[in-house]
């Protein structure tokens, strides 16, 4: 947190801001072996009129002789600083014994993260729009957007009312390379992407319509297909698109994303706002396939409807056949299938293919 911030340094300063107002309570890390500083004494009027309890960290106290460096804190006039060391996680212990004692019984702004709205993650590269989607969806400026890409590093929560529906969007950070290749903080960034794809019921993958579909957005998809999430495929910058760009974005569609030819699909301006409303149609369709059950009955005469018209092609003088089905789970659904012998994997593609056609799993994975 700076006082005469400008730029993306100004940006960071209010999320500072809005992060301490969004909090219970506050840790004030210092510099010990600098002591205090002009800007320390502005953070502290800030602090004091957030009205938030604090606790001074008195950081860079590497081993004892040292501890005497943090007296010089008392002057903020914030109480007893604790001395620690960040890098051996020294005192660590006792300043965490503290920050729970300093924290109310029942947090006064958590929310319950497994229960309300349903989750949405926005992932996709590095400035295709995800933060300026959540700030448009938000109405505020929850994320710091810069023309300087990767500036998102943590998944931000926000909770967002899009046409009449509340919603939980999760803004993530972009994703450029294939993860063993990544480096420092891109490697966490992309980590902590992972995990927070884990926690939602849906994934939106923007792409950015006035560059071509790259290798990285190809496996950006295919990420959130291993993570079994509900898909919806968002075409942003769709305002910027001229013709001659929109011919080749087609075919592109067409050749590289064929493969997820069933999820849903939004041409949306995250930085104007338009269309932003179509993305509720596009949600709820994909949550309603990830949702769907089929029953037992039902799917086995499916199964023999299908083997009747369409046989397993005869491998080896072998033709397997499928003797039994069920779904055993949904969210996303997933069939066994116990068989006489090992099913070809096209011919899986084929069942997939047709349980579509039956019955919708629009906007679904299916296993």
């Amino acid at each position: 947190w700076e006082i005469d911030a400008k730029g993306i340094d100004l940006s960071v300063a209010q999320q500072a801001e809005i992060a301490v107002e969004l909090s219970d309570g506050v840790l004030f890390v210092v510099d010990a072996m600098v002591g205090p500083t002009a800007s320390d004494e502005r953070v502290v009027q800030m602090l004091r009129a957030s009205g938030k309890p604090v606790i001074v960290v008195a950081n860079k106290i590497d081993d004892l002789h040292l501890e005497p460096e943090a007296a010089a804190l008392w002057s903020l006039g914030l109480g007893e600083p604790f001395p620690v060391s960040a890098l051996h996680g020294r005192g660590v212990a006792d300043l965490l014994d503290a920050a729970l004692k300093m924290l109310p019984e029942k947090s006064e702004v958590a929310e319950d993260q497994y229960s309300g709205p349903r989750r949405v993650a926005l992932i996709g590269r590095p400035n295709v729009g995800k933060s300026s989607l959540l700030n448009k969806a938000t109405g505020t400026n929850r994320a710091v957007v810069n023309d300087l890409a990767g500036t998102t590093r943590d998944p931000i929560d926000e909770q967002v009312e899009i046409a009449g529906k509340i919603w939980r969007f999760v803004d993530t950070a972009g994703i450029r390379k294939k993860l063993h290749k990544q480096q420092g903080a891109d490697f966490y960034a992309s980590l902590r992407t992972a995990a927070a794809l884990e926690r939602v019921a849906v994934a939106v993958v923007l792409f950015d319509v006035t560059q071509p579909i790259s290798e990285a957005d190809i496996r950006i998809v295919d990420m959130a297909l291993e993570s079994g999430r509900a898909l919806v495929l968002a075409f942003n910058k769709w305002d910027e698109l001229d013709d001659e760009r929109r011919k080749y974005l087609e075919r592109e569609i067409e050749q590289d994303l064929a493969h997820v030819d069933w999820a849903p699909r939004v041409n949306i301006s995250a930085k104007t706002g338009r269309h932003l409303e179509k993305l509720v149609p596009a949600l709820e369709v994909a949550l309603d396939g990830w949702d769907t059950r089929v029953a037992t009955g039902k799917f086995n005469a499916f199964l023999q409807e299908l083997t009747m018209e369409n046989p397993h092609p005869v491998r080896g003088g072998k033709q397997p056949r499928i003797l039994y089905g069920s779904q055993v789970s949904s969210r996303p659904p997933k069939f066994v299938l116990f068989t006489t012998g090992f099913l070809d994997q096209g011919y899986r593609r084929f069942i997939q293919r047709r349980l579509r056609e039956t019955y919708g799993f629009e906007g679904s994975p299916i296993e």
